[in-house]
């Protein structure tokens, strides 16, 4: 029996997106760097032409994907897709405004940046961080407040990276970008290890900050120091 590992992405979910609002453009969206200790939160978007998009069945999830084969694909993404973009939210953005705060900046940054605006985006996930709150009398009244928040239609899809191709495109895009931050950010804060960790809790990580204390690129207001927990059952 085939597992969902080796199944080929499709156009399926972007084909009934498309068809549901009777929209030609649709947007996919997905997110890394939620659960790191360091580093920004990275969104990435792909919008297509559902009347002139082709089938990219090589798309994969980035986790899937060997680093190499993911720069490999950068370019042919940007190439397949009609407009694309990727957005950051810092650390200290983070501490402010917390985690899906901060995933709604970078994913409004990220669209910003798209060439093309998308009329419809399928969102990586269970959870719909990127549709834009009711404002508030503060957003009123603040004129200069960055705009964060999308209003057009937005559909979560579980393990969507693993099947839509465009969510997929989206995952590559973001994945290699954060990456490299991390690895840049390496050569000026060496005893972290991110250039191999890229912010995550490795025991590594979390010995050089209990060692060394937290730099500028942590998340300040998470706990950066305790263990891992165990996974319930495992030892």
């Amino acid at each position: 029996m085939a597992t969902t590992k080796a199944q080929p992405t499709t156009l399926e979910h972007e084909r009934a997106l498309a068809a549901e609002h009777d929209v030609r453009f649709i947007g996919a969206v997905d997110e890394v760097g939620r659960g790191a200790l360091a580093g920004p939160i990275t969104v990435g978007v792909s919008v297509i032409d559902m009347q002139q998009v082709t089938e990219f069945p090589e798309l994969r999830d980035s986790k899937l994907l060997t680093p190499a084969r993911r720069e490999e694909l950068v370019t042919p993404v940007r190439e397949w897709a009609l407009g694309y973009g990727v957005g950051h939210a810092s650390a200290a953005e983070i501490d402010q405004l917390g985690v899906t705060g901060a995933l709604r900046l970078a994913g409004t940054r990220a669209v910003a940046q798209s060439a093309v605006a998308p009329e419809a985006i399928l969102l990586d996930g269970s959870y719909d961080w990127l549709t834009a709150p009711e404002q508030d009398l503060f957003d009123l009244l603040d004129d200069e407040r960055e705009p964060v928040g999308l209003h057009i239609p937005v559909r979560t899809i579980i393990k969507g990276d693993m099947t839509c191709q465009a969510i997929a495109g989206a995952s590559i895009l973001a994945k290699v970008e954060r990456d490299g931050i991390m690895v840049q950010a390496a050569t000026e804060y060496p005893a972290f290890g991110w250039e191999i960790n890229k912010g995550y809790a490795t025991a590594t990580h979390r010995a050089a900050i209990e060692k060394l204390g937290p730099c500028n690129l942590h998340r300040k207001s998470w706990n950066l120091t305790s263990k891992p927990e165990k996974a319930q059952g495992k030892t």
